[in-house]
Order: structure tokens, then sequence, then C-alpha cells
């Protein structure tokens, strides 16, 4: 998978190199919204399917199934579903929920969630808030800004920074967060957990899940921590 089919679909430039190193753990949550943007916005190649059926359990000391955090269990289920099931058959997955000729059985756009219709009022204000932030959907972008996958990428860019776009300190990614991905997107995966055929992406779903559990708690720790 090339970078630049992520960023045609997106509309957001995506995995661009960090100005300065970051934290081990910052690192790692630009990669995993990064993840998530790539599996949702393009079918996976075999390369990536490979590379998480090969993950260890990156998120926890364990490699039981039955580890008792959830966003362990949810990271071992998408590497084990990634062993199991066929490539051929997630891109097939993938066309299936999110690609229709009328209407795909997964629309994943915050303005749908948030006011009923595509094009409506949050992805207005979605894209005033792009603009503070030096970001704004690239001519020819195959999705829309509020599309989940285009979101996370979004979330990716405010932890790393890169080309004129400034990191965002935590308090920015937490109100972004909370305003753009949280007020819908539980409803949307648990569409997704529950739709036909679901097999690889629903186990996705669970994972988006977990993860968004961990950014939602550890924002609330930083909030409490963070000075008046």
């Amino acid at each position: 998978m090339q970078s630049e089919d992520l960023e045609t679909k997106s509309g957001i430039r995506s995995f661009v190199a960090a100005p300065l190193p970051l934290a081990q753990e910052e690192q790692a949550r630009a990669d995993t919204y990064g993840l998530i943007a790539r599996l949702l916005l393009v079918p996976p190649d075999d390369a990536l399917l490979a590379s998480l059926a090969g993950a260890d359990a990156s998120f926890g000391a364990s490699e039981s199934p039955d580890s008792d955090q959830p966003l362990e269990r949810a990271w071992l289920g998408l590497s084990l579903a990634a062993r199991q099931i066929p490539g051929a058959a997630v891109r097939d997955e993938f066309t299936e929920l999110f690609i229709s000729t009328s209407i795909p059985k997964i629309n994943p756009y915050g303005s749908l969630y948030l006011a009923g219709f595509l094009h409506e009022k949050p992805l207005a204000a979605l894209r005033t808030d792009l603009a503070h932030l030096g970001l704004a959907r690239r001519a020819g972008a195959l999705e829309t800004e509020d599309h989940l996958g285009a979101l996370c990428e979004t979330m990716r860019r405010m932890i790393l920074g890169g080309q004129g776009a400034p990191r965002q300190p935590l308090a920015r990614q937490q109100e972004f967060f909370e305003v753009h991905i949280a007020t819908w997107s539980g409803a949307c995966l648990e569409h997704l957990r529950q739709a036909d055929g679901a097999r690889f992406y629903g186990v996705l779903a669970d994972f988006v899940v977990a993860y968004f559990d961990i950014e939602r708690a550890a924002f609330d720790v930083a909030s409490d921590f963070a000075p008046d």
C-alpha cells in the first residue's frame, strides 16, 4: 500500500515524518491512528495483513486471547483475524461493507450520524476546525473529511505535525476527539460490528472501540492534572 493511496482517500496528507523525535507513547498513538485510518479508508494489501498477523501483544504483556485487558484482547483478536482470513476475502469484505452502487452497508461519516444526512452542518464545522489547524481536504480526495478514517488520519497529523501543520497540544487533541469523533463513532462502530459479513471488520470495530476508550480515559487523566 502506497502512502499516496491513503492520501487520496482521506484528503489529509499522510505518513509525514515528524519534525522532531516523539516520545515513544506519542509515536505509538500516532501509529495506531494511522493503522485505523488505513484499514477504514482502503482495503488492506497482503503486506499489511501479514504485518498484523505477525504482531505480538503490543498493547500488553500477555499473548492470551483470554486477557482481561480489553485493548490487548482486541489487538490479539485483530491479529488472529489477519492470520485466519485470506487477504482476498478481507478485501471483498471491505467492498461489500463500504462500497456500493446504491447505499453501502456502512457509511462512516460524522455528518450522517450527527445530522441524519451527508454534507450537513457537522461537516462544515469540522472544515472550519481543520482550517484553524492548518489542514484542509486535498483536491481529488475520495472521501469527505468527516469519514472516520479521515478523522483518525487527522488525529495522527495532530500528534506528529509536519508539512506546515504544527503538532497540537494534548488539550487540543482532546477537544478535536471529543467534538468530531467521540460524539458519533460508537454508534458507527456498533453498526460495523453487527453488519452481516463483517468478519475482519467486525473485529476491527472491537479494536477501535477499545482504543478509543483508552484515548478517552487518557485524555480525562491529562485534564485532571492540567494546570488551571
